[in-house]
């Protein structure tokens, strides 16, 4: 693993334990089977494609959010919409990176 790479992780744990400190909802992404398969417990499922026509309730959480999928890669894609529409969120990762902090 490269030095900045090990920066990079660091940063975002601090940022995950940082929003869970502020309350924040983690939002899981992925299809149902990838659900079903395993969760955080307390989180909220929404696949990544319905989030447009759900962002009305996603903004009633009224919390930061902690998007996370399998990978990474529609976490970002989920981040990146939900930040345009003004929602404080943040990019978990893999679920597992957020299953660590939660009871």
């Amino acid at each position: 693993m490269s030095l900045f790479g090990m920066f990079s992780n660091k940063d975002a744990t601090k940022k995950i334990e940082e929003y869970l400190q502020k309350g924040a909802i983690v939002l899981d992404v992925r299809t149902l089977p990838e659900w079903n398969e395993g969760h955080i417990k307390g989180s909220k499922h929404l696949v990544l494609n319905s989030i447009p026509e759900n962002i009305e309730s996603i903004k009633g959480f009224k919390k930061p959010i902690i998007a996370v999928c399998k990978s990474g890669g529609r976490s970002q894609s989920a981040t990146d919409f939900l930040s345009q529409h003004g929602l404080d969120v943040i990019n978990g990762g893999p679920w597992q990176n957020v299953a660590k902090y939660i009871d």
